[in-house]
């Protein structure tokens, strides 16, 4: 005995993040990610002036990045550049703080 063909054809469920036959998005650009953690990992270390460029470099990048492909990370990228820039300005206060008020105070002998 055959049976004929079921008439009614259902709709696919609908499909959520980490569904089975999901497929993935664009994702978080990991340069963003490395951007925002070097620049934060920098300045909490107290080593803002070369962490900062390098996190202000790598947000630049993701960012660009960003735009071409469509990527998620934006918000972190820009906040890996402020965080970077913020940490960068500190860190030549506290160099502009220790030339002007030890080395410059060091008195010379015989002056």
């Amino acid at each position: 005995m055959t049976y004929p063909p079921h008439p009614q054809q259902y709709p696919p469920a609908p499909s959520f993040p980490g569904a089975p036959g999901a497929t993935a998005g664009p994702g978080i650009n990991g340069l963003a990610v490395a951007s925002m953690v070097v620049s934060i990992a920098g300045l909490l270390l107290c080593c803002g002036g070369v962490s900062g460029v390098v996190g202000v470099v790598l947000g630049h990048v993701a960012r660009r990045q960003i735009r071409r492909t469509g990527q998620g990370g934006a918000g972190m990228a820009l906040a890996g550049i402020l965080v970077g820039w913020i940490g960068f300005v500190i860190f030549l206060l506290v160099l502009t703080w220790h030339i002007l008020f030890n080395v410059m105070a060091v008195k010379i002998p015989g002056l």
